[in-house]
């Protein structure tokens, strides 16, 4: 028996391997940072027989109310991920599987590897009208990459979509597929419409190096990117800082930010009630694109999510409070559960990599209803 985690996204630290019915594991926190959730390994064993893993030290895990009625994923080919049964007790995250094959990964949420972001970003330059632009370096050198789709021209909106700020959040680069894959369909009226309105700037993972590294939340450096766009630094963010610089030079018309809740099992918006310059308008615009999505599919809804800011209370770091802020546009975060859409559940796959992108995909229908007030 083995496990493993030397891979693009792995985390785990083996602590006890003796025993197939007591496997002893830990996650690792994100390099200089206190955040830990995220895990991906594979298990390497007989297959047919029951193995029971125990991640001892999931009761201090950044989000430990992420773990309650929490399932994780496995998959036998790296491309089909399902749920496995899993309990949160006396603070252990406990998963049991009898696997059918000898090799079996296991994974917090499906992957979204780096060489498939390479291939998203480089086939995308290929469609029509499609620039990929490199914005900077990482800390750890690698691409900060731009999609822009469409040419500027006058009365044309710019509209920004960012994920993966939270590089454990992976379900954000799936959403983000699914959107492209759409818009670049030319037999779609939606996406062609939306391209004759408005120019996407698409930043499909914010977050490469913690991507890559394993981390939940952080950059390579142990940096909430999401609490950075106030006053980004080449030191600590240089994502924030080469995005918010290209935000300057286009300007924002729109802008989702991408995102997965560990705790919360439903699909839901965060605005910019909380920001200073929040007024009538800014919350029509708010509302009539809540409304769309809802409209466009049941995988979205408004009841349930974060508590709404106070007016003037908006974390001014925040991506979305920020670009509300200094553009006076439309702003949100979207938010996906690691767990299931309660509202819609599959007890098989739960909220899954296809699920996110056909969100990513019916988001363009919300986007179209509102594109023509967005000033």
């Amino acid at each position: 028996m083995r496990i493993t985690s030397n891979f693009d996204s792995g985390n785990i630290d083996v602590v006890d391997l003796s025993s197939k019915t007591n496997i002893q594991l830990k996650i690792n926190v994100d390099n200089q940072s206190d955040f830990y959730q995220w895990f991906h390994f594979k298990l390497e064993t007989t297959a047919g027989e029951e193995h029971t893993m125990r991640i001892i030290n999931a009761k201090t895990a950044a989000y430990p109310e992420g773990w309650v009625e929490y399932q994780a994923m496995a998959s036998y080919d790296r491309e089909t991920w399902f749920r496995v049964p899993t309990e949160y007790t006396n603070g252990e995250l406990v998963i049991n599987h009898i696997p059918e094959f000898d090799n079996v990964f296991y994974a917090y949420f499906v992957p979204y590897s780096y060489e498939r972001h390479l291939d998203l970003i480089h086939q995308s330059q290929l469609n029509p009208d499609t620039q990929l632009i490199t914005l900077g370096e990482t800390i750890d050198g690698r691409d900060i990459s731009l999609l822009q789709i469409g040419q500027p021209s006058e009365g044309k909106k710019s509209i920004w979509i960012t994920a993966r700020q939270h590089p454990g959040e992976s379900m954000a680069e799936w959403y983000v597929e699914g959107l492209l894959n759409r818009l670049f369909d030319g037999d779609d009226a939606t996406s062609r419409l939306l391209l004759e309105k408005a120019v996407f700037y698409v930043v499909p993972n914010m977050n490469p190096d913690g991507s890559v590294r394993g981390h939940l939340r952080t950059n390579a450096v142990g940096t909430n990117l999401n609490r950075e766009w106030l006053e980004p630094s080449l030191e600590k963010s240089p994502e924030v800082f080469y995005v918010t610089q290209k935000m300057k030079e286009t300007g924002v018309d729109m802008f989702l930010d991408i995102h997965g809740d560990e705790a919360i099992p439903y699909n839901f918006v965060a605005g910019c009630e909380g920001i200073v310059s929040y007024d009538e308008r800014h919350k029509n615009l708010e509302e009539a694109f809540k409304a769309a999505y809802a409209a466009a599919t049941p995988e979205f809804q408004d009841v349930h999510g974060y508590p709404k800011d106070e007016p003037g209370q908006a974390l001014p770091t925040v991506g979305a409070a920020w670009v509300g802020e200094a553009f006076k546009c439309l702003s949100y975060t979207v938010e996906m559960p690691f767990k299931d859409h309660n509202d819609a559940p599959d007890e098989i796959y739960g909220w899954n990599d296809v699920r996110s992108a056909k969100f990513g995909a019916d988001a363009l229908t919300a986007i179209l209803a509102v594109v023509d007030t967005l000033r």
